[in-house]
């Protein structure tokens, strides 16, 4: 038996052994996940004890070193991972934009101390994050962000606004995009990080058209950050924002990936739903089976060091269309019954809501037309006009 053999094996035996069944179901909603942070109240035991038997491992982040939490997993026992924990439905134990976003960031260009400080709590799930790009003025064209941070000798003093900013009124820290320098418009931006209970700042949720508020604006009244919290070095936080942005990306397209075990639309297509409703679900199964491919390549080729700088456009853009589709099929095949708003029956309109809430897919982490052209310039090579 070879090295990866032994460790499928007794990855499979430990899953089995130690994920509960509850945490084999399909996630319902947003609030059935487990996002950590200093105020998580989980819903159940069985959450909670997922979470921490992963944690134990450093398998909430499997391919970081264990010296910051992780499981110092390679490439190829992380696949591994992620494939025995699809073949039992395995819930995935932690969501964290500090494992998919900033974690990253700070691996690639954060200091040792800053490493040291925030990784591990990360991967713990006892600090949660939110982002800080967006603004009122500034949302594709983000290098024109406002909000201010000048230099007060041991610390910066923050100031302004930002929009859209997912779960701020549920977040512990935020990283934040700010603008040092007036000089260059990219060079003039810094790379911060801080507590959300430093005096001045606040959040405001904004109530979408599915009812529920998971976007916030946030503000900046006089923050005082230390020195200490900048990430890289001044006015080159440009760098940090783009190379995070290619993980958020992957992280929305990873929305695509919703045809492992228990999905609702392959139970309908069994369940007798009307023909070319059930043809239409098997289109969708077989592009999502493609994209699950691609994606699987993609990683890949990151980890060789091989990867193509538009692919996460080209996966972020994708995956948005098959999350809609998803939806958009899941509400069809599940007649006037999807309509219910409030009931009990329907888990408070559980299925309208997350359909609803699947317009936003192709504005958040970068507007679909703006993803099409980085495709067009940067993979397809064509022409600006």
């Amino acid at each position: 038996m070879s090295d990866l053999e032994r460790f499928r094996t007794e990855t499979r035996a430990w899953l089995e052994a130690n994920c509960p069944a509850e945490m084999r179901e399909p996630v319902r909603s947003d609030k059935d996940a487990v996002w950590g942070g200093r105020d998580q109240s989980m819903l159940t035991p069985a959450q909670k004890d997922w979470m921490d038997k992963m944690g134990a491992r450093g398998w909430t982040v499997p391919d970081w070193p264990r010296e910051y939490g992780g499981g110092g997993l390679s490439p190829a026992e992380t696949k591994i991972l992620r494939e025995e924990m699809m073949r039992i439905r395995a819930r995935n134990p932690l969501n964290s934009f500090g494992i998919s976003m900033l974690g990253p960031a700070l691996l690639k260009y954060g200091t040792e101390e800053q490493k040291l400080e925030h990784l591990p709590k990360i991967a713990r799930g006892e600090i949660r994050w939110c982002q800080g790009y967006s603004e009122p003025g500034a949302g594709s064209d983000l290098a024109g962000l406002q909000t201010s941070a000048e230099d007060k000798g041991d610390h910066y003093l923050v100031n302004g606004q930002k929009v859209w900013t997912s779960y701020a009124d549920q977040a512990d820290w935020i990283f934040c995009l700010v603008r040092t320098s007036k000089e260059s418009k990219q060079g003039g931006i810094s790379f911060l990080l801080f507590d959300m209970r430093t005096p001045g700042v606040s959040t405001k949720p904004i109530l979408l058209i599915s009812g529920y508020s998971p976007f916030c604006e946030t503000f900046f009244d006089n923050v005082k950050v230390p020195k200490q919290n900048l990430v890289y070095e001044e006015n080159k936080g440009w760098d940090v924002a783009k190379y995070l942005l290619g993980h958020e990306r992957e992280m929305i397209s990873g929305m695509g990936l919703g045809s492992a075990g228990g999905n609702p639309l392959v139970e309908a297509a069994c369940s007798g739903v009307d023909p070319i409703l059930r043809g239409q679900i098997a289109l969708f199964e077989v592009r999502a089976k493609a994209f699950n491919a691609m994606s699987e390549k993609f990683i890949d080729d990151l980890k060789a060091g091989k990867a193509h700088p538009a692919q996460p456009s080209m996966m972020k853009y994708y995956g948005t269309e098959l999350n809609k589709a998803r939806h958009e099929l899941m509400m069809a095949a599940g007649g006037s019954d999807s309509l219910e708003w409030e009931s009990e029956r329907s888990n408070n309109g559980a299925a309208p809501r997350a359909w609803l809430r699947t317009k936003a897919n192709s504005i958040e982490g970068g507007t679909s037309e703006i993803q099409l052209n980085i495709i067009s310039k940067r993979i397809l090579e064509l022409p600006d006009k």
